[in-house]
């Protein structure tokens, strides 16, 4: 049994219930204030709490809350003469309700509540007359009108892929749809554009009488997976019963369309949804022609990153939108009649997760490796200030372990692959330190120049933290994230999963053991979720270099999640095959299928109500490496989903990190947490 390493202060799981974070910034029509929404763990009422903020653009005074928080209120939009803000919240005395209200900002007047929904009120926006607001929110069917027993309910009516969505359970009978309310709540929403299709991202034209959604409604939709911008009439002459009409010709699929000034064109990002992955990209959509043009593309880059995707912005005869970059997120322009290319505007070593614009101020929310998400203006000769000091009570009380940022060559030859070490803080010269290989789910997404409980923790607890962003992720061209398609691909083949983006995880890790002699190469564990769970399943079972592994909510029978995954058929479109054409490379690519080679000890993390992963991934896992009497301990976290490690309750986040942690204590020697519940390894 490896020693167990104690540190001094440190983060701890506890300290979870400690962060607290700006999003969501929104400018006044007139540039003077600043709407923003700020985040808090509530461990102890096992809650998030969220509460609207105003601060003054130029800083003359603190920022302070508008709303108490108590109630998840969130999502601020400014009224077209900035002297309303709507949000949302679940204000009601009817449990789950969701509620829409309006307050006014300097004036007089109280909070009005709008509207209220058994489903989420989302994306609200405002018509430009501020006569009414436009929301999505899932519609209904006639089944849940016979009380609250699904027992006693008729059963659902399977016709279609993607019947079901992580985190919101079954929608084939629950469609989002978008509504119209009256924005002096005089009277009910009215149904604008509904189901059986899924809409979203309303924005109104200029002159008011239209909407732009995003949605798809041709026949046989759910085998497309392509949306495409429709527009529905909205003005007083519009017929009640006048349905959606399409406007750009499926040839991309679209997402969060925006409208010019003029309403001649509207903005959207747009993705070749049929070959993935596919970089999403700013388009611009003549709005009576449906004629396209791409206006991004020279930076071949993704332009929806994640989290903190928007719209792209019209301002000043330009479109701003955002970027994935080599581990950062930079917020670019580029001019809207496509005269230009791209020019960076704000970038730096960081993730701006939300940006705003209007009246000459540009606001934006950005974090740091080191620092949490904070508010920051930017003026108009490039000087940044910093508005809020959220995160600054959390970072002075805990020490805070800086990764350092290196490049490998990847083993292809095609580039450099970017990573980073975090190294655990107090230790003495000359002591050797476990490591731990992180490896990011997706595989289209990055690791991030952000903030991350999870690198702190275990650096906290005395490991050193290996991560980085290897072929398949997003941040680099296109091709580095298609290059894992499997060879079997007609169009763009490439290794497939557990080929050169294993390689990659490898040499990270390789190069790390190289350039800091006190990380113990024999005591290293590996860990991820998601798409991480699939690699770290994957290697375990192709190498016994690892002294232990976590694989969480992880893709480990590629065929069975074809079917079991709330995107059921979705493989296809990366695989550029389906499993019922190519069973054997399916079976390739799953790592259930070298089980039999595993003799890592390992941990599987998943959630009984995890639908992008369905559970039976991890069944399977463990039920086979049980019966092989290999190394295994499972567990399952009841009521929550895929999106556990980062907004799944907060008392389950916290013992989710101690049972990682005591896992790889037990098996690398870390510093084992303090546990109070009924954990084998509890602790007084």
């Amino acid at each position: 049994m490896p020693s167990l390493l104690i540190y001094g202060q440190a983060v701890k799981p506890a300290d979870i219930g400690r962060i607290v974070s700006a999003a969501d910034p929104k400018v006044s029509p007139d540039g003077r204030m600043i709407a923003f929404v700020v985040a808090r763990v509530d461990v102890e009422k096992n809650r998030y709490r969220s509460a609207v903020w105003l601060a003054a653009a130029d800083g003359s005074s603190p920022p302070y809350p508008l709303t108490a928080g108590e109630h998840g209120d969130g999502q601020p939009v400014w009224s077209p003469d900035g002297r309303r803000l709507a949000f949302t919240s679940r204000r009601s005395e009817e449990k789950g309700v969701s509620t829409l209200h309006v307050v006014p900002v300097g004036i007089p007047g109280e909070t009005l509540t709008i509207c209220e929904r058994q489903e989420a009120i989302e994306e609200p926006t405002w018509s430009p007359d501020g006569t009414r607001i436009a929301f999505a929110s899932r519609e209904r069917a006639d089944r849940y009108a016979d009380g609250d027993d699904e027992r006693g309910r008729p059963p659902r009516r399977i016709d279609r892929l993607f019947s079901r969505l992580d985190g919101q359970g079954w929608i084939i009978d629950r469609p989002r749809s978008v509504f119209v309310v009256p924005a002096d709540g005089s009277a009910a929403p009215r149904l604008v554009a509904g189901g059986p299709y899924e809409h979203g991202g309303p924005a109104w034209s200029p002159d008011g009488t239209r909407l732009a959604v995003a949605t798809t409604r041709a026949k046989d939709w759910d085998l497309e997976l392509v949306d495409d911008i429709h527009l529905v009439d909205v003005g007083p002459d519009a017929r009640p019963d006048s349905a959606p009409r399409a406007l750009t010709d499926c040839s991309l699929s679209h997402t969060l369309p925006s409208w010019g000034p003029d309403g001649t064109r509207i903005a959207t990002l747009a993705e070749d949804a049929r070959l993935l992955p596919s970089h999403s990209q700013v388009v611009v959509v003549d709005a009576e022609t449906g004629g396209q043009q791409v206006l991004s593309a020279g930076l071949d880059r993704q332009c929806a990153p994640h989290p903190g995707t928007r719209a792209p912005i019209w301002h000043d005869g330009h479109l701003l939108f955002s970027i994935e970059d080599r581990g950062d997120v930079h917020v670019y322009r580029v001019a809207a009649d496509g005269s230009g290319k791209p020019e960076l505007l704000v970038g730096g070593t960081r993730s701006i997760t939300g940006f705003d614009v209007a009246g000459g101020t540009f606001a934006f929310v950005a974090g740091t490796t080191t620092t949490l998400p904070e508010l920051f203006v930017r003026d108009p000769d490039g000087t940044e200030r910093c508005l809020t000091s959220l995160g600054a009570a959390f970072h002075a009380s805990v020490p805070v372990a800086e990764p350092e940022h290196f490049t490998v060559t990847s083993p292809a030859g095609d580039g450099d692959i970017d990573a980073w070490l975090v190294r655990p803080p107090g230790v003495t010269a000359g002591e050797r330190v476990p490591v731990l290989l992180s490896i990011h789910g997706g595989p289209m997404t990055q690791y991030t120049n952000s903030w991350f409980d999870e690198f702190q923790l275990w650096a906290g607890a005395g490991y050193a933290v290996v991560y980085c962003n290897p072929h398949g992720s997003t941040g680099y061209a296109e091709a580095w994230a298609r290059s894992i398609r499997p060879p079997e691909a007609p169009d763009v083949p490439g290794t497939g999963w557990g080929g050169i983006d294993a390689d990659d995880v490898l040499a990270a890790l390789d190069a790390a053991l190289e350039r800091d002699p006190s990380l113990d190469a024999d005591r290293v564990g590996v860990l991820g979720g998601s798409y991480g769970g699939y690699l770290t399943s994957w290697l375990i079972g192709h190498t016994d270099r690892f002294a232990a592994a976590c694989s969480e909510r992880a893709v480990n029978n590629v065929a069975s999640l074809e079917t079991s995954s709330d995107l059921a058929g979705f493989f296809r479109f990366e695989f550029g095959v389906t499993h019922l054409d190519a069973p054997e490379l399916y079976q390739r690519l799953s790592p259930i299928s070298y089980v039999r080679d595993i003799t890592t000890p390992v941990l599987i993390l998943h959630s009984e109500d995890d639908l992008r992963c369905h559970i039976e991934q991890a069944d399977q896992l463990f039920v086979a490496l049980r019966l092989l009497g290999k190394p295994v301990e499972y567990w399952r976290f009841p009521e929550e989903g895929h999106e556990l490690s980062r907004s799944g309750s907060p008392r389950h986040r916290v013992q989710r990190a101690e049972i990682i942690l005591d896992w790889f204590a037990r098996h690398l020697g870390g510093e084992r947490p303090r546990i109070s519940w009924s954990h084998p390894s509890r602790s007084a």
